[in-house]
């Protein structure tokens, strides 16, 4: 699959050798140098002085995966769960789980909840040796305001009172220089007082903004007095009603990294222009005694591009909220609860995030690359069942009616360990409606009538028996309605006699009587185009309309006991898995979670 550059609460998996990439290369030369060797660690996040009191830190390097509580997690946050819990997890580490709630007008706890069960689902956990790293940015917002305070007294900070639209004409351009604020030189005592009445709720909502005092000229734009603070009154997830300002994301990340002794801030290339002032901030409430060297740093790595999807949170949000899909867990959408409805399995998402790599080259991966992941370790897990998803009666006419017998089919073809099942036959069985042609078409080995002075086609059921086809059944419509057949009772499978018959077709079926009817859904890429709206100009032009198929199929018996969750290999149609959400106990729908083979390959 194409890797270069486009064109103009589940256990805790044991891992594989990583491969070898920049973030490690900086890894192994910091602990190479004992960088961390003299590390405290409270047994909590904290202060400079609560670390000081603690012990050395038993945990090598600290990582953290910081999301926003505004949405559900997609294969995107994935590559980052993977990135910072392996790390941990290979050098003796921790990974922190760390909820970034500092915009209450977006967070919910039904999303903190989401992202809890989709990173347990994908094999990690926060806790270990009984210590558990499960943290809130809110709980730190005490702190956040102290460090604020500071930074006022030391003549680093100041309240400003443009407004939204004047602050951006003041910024400048990339080419154009910003220029300073009128409120910029404030006295201390002003700037204290201002910032203590936005505390107390006495501005309206974006009346004023706390600014950190960089440099105005600074070719860097992220220099130019970021704001760190603002009005907004919310009600918090967490922390209610007490707080009415807010602290910004470029403020806030760096401060809840330092507090947790986070050692590797590991972020998205979009953060690199920010580094610099992650550096600013940290450097500057280190100084003023809060913290204590060595201060985290931050390393940036390109983000996962994957074709035909789209991972922007307002896109996802658009398909959801306008019902493009059926919720956050809709099987086509690239969200963790998304794949995992659909039947795709943590270890073929891990497998596909080793492959993809880490690098700071941005780049697209092929879609298909995910599929072959999960076709991989499906193939090794799935065990094998029979299903008729088109289905098409076949009545054996020279069978004894209204008897039946066992036929045996493997579990798994590839693990005889795993033994066979029982699968009844009888004069009335299912086959899928291609498996007959009334007129063949060339090279077609399956059943056909008599043509002539020509016997119809003779076939193998799969694990069954030889058949040979004696005609068909139409309606007034012309449709075909039932294809008939006559057995040869000595071709069993597995008998003796089974080895004189040599025909070159092999086709599946199942048993009509006891078959189990299910709703099967035959899910497929949401969007017609590797790129959606490139072209167009609007993503949703570029939905696929057969993404999504709803059919009732005949499936052999023992699915009907399928637990939610179950995955299983259809023979010859793909992998389908029990749905987790609207199945009931005996009567299970199925997902199609990756057919056999890549069908958009040639599109």
């Amino acid at each position: 699959m194409s890797n270069g550059h486009e064109p103009k609460k589940n256990a805790v998996y044991a891992a594989p050798a990583p491969a070898t990439n920049f973030i490690r290369n900086i890894v192994d030369a910091d602990l190479a140098g004992n960088k961390f060797a003299a590390r405290m660690w409270a047994g909590k996040p904290g202060l400079s002085s609560d670390h000081a009191k603690g012990q050395h830190d038993q945990a090598k390097i600290r990582t953290r995966f910081p999301p926003e509580p505004n949405g559900y997690l997609h294969i995107g946050h994935a590559k980052s769960i993977c990135l910072n819990f392996g790390l941990a997890r290979d050098y003796g580490g921790r990974c922190h789980l760390r909820f970034d709630d500092t915009n209450p007008a977006k967070e919910e706890q039904e999303f903190v909840d989401a992202i809890l069960d989709s990173v347990h689902w994908l094999g990690f956990d926060y806790e270990k040796n009984g210590e558990s790293n499960l943290y809130f940015a809110s709980d730190y917002f005490d702190w956040m305001y102290e460090f604020a305070e500071s930074l006022i007294e030391k003549g680093y900070a100041y309240v400003d009172s443009l407004s939204a639209e004047e602050m951006r004409e003041y910024r400048g351009t990339l080419t154009e220089k910003g220029k300073d604020s009128p409120f910029r030189n404030r006295s201390v005592a002003e700037n204290l007082a201002l910032f203590r009445e936005m505390r107390d709720s006495k501005h309206a909502d974006g009346a004023n903004v706390l600014r950190a005092r960089i440099d105005m000229q600074s070719p860097n734009i992220n220099l130019r007095d970021p704001a760190m603070y603002r009005i907004k009154r919310a009600h918090h997830h967490r922390t209610g009603d007490k707080w009415c300002i807010y602290p910004l994301y470029s403020y806030a990340h760096p401060i809840e990294d330092a507090l947790e002794q986070i050692t590797h801030s590991i972020c998205t290339l979009e953060f690199e222009d920010q580094r610099p002032y992650y550096d600013w901030l940290l450097e500057h409430i280190r100084d003023a005694g809060f913290l204590a060297d060595p201060l985290p740093r931050q390393y940036e790595f390109s983000r996962l591009n994957l074709t035909y999807i789209v991972l922007s949170k307002r896109y996802l949000n658009q398909l959801v909220s306008e019902k493009y899909v059926d919720g956050w867990d809709d099987p086509r959408l690239p969200t963790i609860a998304g794949a995992r409805r659909r039947g795709y399995t943590p270890e073929g998402i891990r497998l596909m995030m080793e492959r993809s790599g880490v690098s700071k080259a941005d780049s697209w991966i092929d879609y298909g690359l995910l599929e072959d992941c999960m076709r991989e370790h499906l193939n090794d897990v799935a065990p094998r069942r029979t299903a008729v998803l088109d289905p098409l009666k076949l009545i054996i006419t020279n069978y004894p009616e209204g008897q039946s017998e066992a036929c045996f089919a493997p579990n798994h073809p590839q693990k005889p360990e795993l033994g066979k099942r029982e699968v009844p036959f009888s004069g009335e069985l299912w086959i899928e409606r291609e498996d007959f042609q009334e007129t063949p078409q060339k090279g077609f080995f399956r059943l056909y009538p008599p043509m002539g002075d020509q016997p119809g086609n003779k076939v193998r059921l799969r694990y069954g028996f030889v058949i040979q086809c004696t005609g068909c059944e139409k309606d007034a419509a012309g449709n075909i309605t039932k294809v008939t057949a006559e057995y040869f009772s000595d071709s069993k499978s597995g008998t003796p006699g089974s080895d004189t018959y040599k025909v070159k077709g092999n086709i599946h079926w199942v048993c009509a009587k006891g078959a189990y009817a299910a709703q099967v859904r035959l899910y497929d890429r949401l969007f017609t185009t590797p790129y959606p709206g490139r072209e167009s100009g609007n993503y949703l032009t570029d939905l696929n309309p057969d993404s999504k198929r709803t059919i009732t199929a005949y499936l052999e018996r023992s699915l009907k006991d399928a637990k939610p969750e179950e995955r299983f290999q259809f023979e010859r149609h793909g992998y389908f898995v029990a749905d987790r959400v609207d199945s009931l106990p005996g009567a299970p729908k199925f997902n199609r979670a990756v057919t056999l083979k890549d069908s958009w390959t040639a599109k």
